[in-house]
């Protein structure tokens, strides 16, 4: 192990004694009392140091026996440190790819703040390298989102859609201009794997050349971003049904009438999915099901409103619930659905029951844990605070008196 104090979190001297780790509250600590020899003991956790190494520095600095070793222990406790060198095989190969890594460093900062053990960040990283993800529909949400999956090192990000681009598609971070008359999905895949910090790794590509009619690898997610906006805002539980009998989780994306969604999350059999969103609405309106059967059944527009700004909002809050997911949280749209509306873009969240109607099994679980219950007030982004179990953990792991909580 080469211990390292996290370098994305900042550190600051609140006074002769007492140091802050970073700034923003979510992920700041105050750690005090210290001494001035700990102090400038703590320059020397850069990660370029084994701990063998650590102890003899400690010792010239007059710090006594088992100082280093406590030291080290809490701040790893705590989640203020990283290990240079740890991570695992996969973290190794990553770190060989230093012009890949040069990209993702920015990701691999933000995920040392999340993953609190050392080496887990760049563990987390590495494995997005093997996901493979699938996102249906190439228009302005769609491939911008794919495009943010494969720029944060997610191994294969595949998007599926027909016919081909139009001037409308053109988005910032998605299609070109220059792709307006071309294939949808060429240019949609095209735009991803120029996003990619590297091409997918071998045995990922390998997989693709499979002979016809052998299985093909399993996906980590399926992503759905409609272009019509009838497909987010009354998504056909029909069309979920092989995702369902599947078993392979899935999200919902995109823009209605001005007014952006992201969710339900789906994991069948555990939250609601399209099928419960669908139960639910006709339960509380009757009329529901013919107002669903007109919109289905009346032609299409071409032209949906979702300007540029909603639509790319609208990809990254999708992507950054899809990353949580991947890397093995459950985000906040499981059992509900995220909604903001322009001009003012205020988020809220509105609860997808599972329905004791809906073929996914769901309700038989009682999986309400994932939803705010009924009567309460929705939560917004601006209220939503992180999980308070973390902080519990790390708390008591402190020294009573030395460790404090966070800012």
């Amino acid at each position: 192990m080469h211990p390292m104090v996290k370098p994305a979190l900042r550190r600051g001297w609140r006074d002769l004694n007492t140091v802050q780790f970073g700034m923003a509250p979510a992920h700041a600590m105050v750690l005090g009392p210290m001494d001035t020899a700990t102090g400038s003991f703590l320059a020397l956790l850069d990660g370029t140091r084994g701990l063998p190494l650590l102890r003899e520095e400690g010792r010239r600095m007059g710090l006594p026996d088992g100082h280093v070793d406590g030291l080290v222990e809490r701040l790893a406790a705590s989640g203020l440190l990283d290990d240079a060198t740890g991570g695992g095989p996969g973290a190794d190969a990553l770190r060989g790819k230093g012009a890949v890594l040069d990209r993702l460093r920015p990701d691999l900062a933000s995920l040392s703040l999340v993953a609190r053990a050392p080496g887990a960040g760049i563990q987390r990283l590495a494995a997005r390298r093997s996901l493979r993800v699938q996102v249906r529909g190439a228009g302005r949400v769609g491939v911008v989102l794919a495009s943010l999956l494969a720029g944060a090192g997610v191994g294969e990000v595949d998007v599926q859609d027909t016919g081909r681009v139009e001037p409308w598609d053109v988005a910032p971070g998605g299609l070109p201009a220059e792709s307006i008359g071309e294939r949808r999905n060429e240019a949609a895949r095209r735009a991803v794997r120029s996003a990619a910090p590297e091409r997918p790794p071998r045995q990922e590509r390998a997989s693709r050349r499979t002979t016809a009619g052998a299985a093909d690898p399993g996906l980590s997610l399926v992503i759905l971003t409609p272009r019509d906006g009838l497909g987010i805002h009354a998504p056909d539980p029909a069309a979920a049904e092989p995702l369902i009998t599947s078993g392979t989780p899935h999200l919902y994306a995109g823009v209605v009438e001005g007014t952006g969604v992201v969710g339900p999350f789906v994991l069948p059999g555990e939250s609601g999915c399209a099928g419960c969103l669908d139960q639910g609405r006709a339960d509380r309106d009757r009329t529901w099901p013919r107002l669903v059967a007109q919109w289905r059944s009346g032609r299409p527009r071409q032209v949906q409103a979702c300007d540029v700004a909603l639509a790319t909002a609208v990809a990254g809050v999708a992507a950054g619930h899809a990353l949580a997911f991947l890397d093995g949280e459950l985000p906040s749209s499981a059992g509900a659905r995220w909604e903001t509306s322009v001009p003012r873009l205020d988020w809220h969240a509105r609860p997808v029951w599972a329905h004791p109607a809906c073929s996914c099994g769901a309700a038989e679980k009682g999986n309400g844990e994932h939803t705010a219950k009924e009567g309460e007030p929705h939560e917004t982004m601006a209220e939503q605070q992180p999980s308070a179990d973390l902080p519990r953990k790390a708390r008591a792991a402190r020294l009573s008196g030395t460790w404090r909580a966070h800012v």
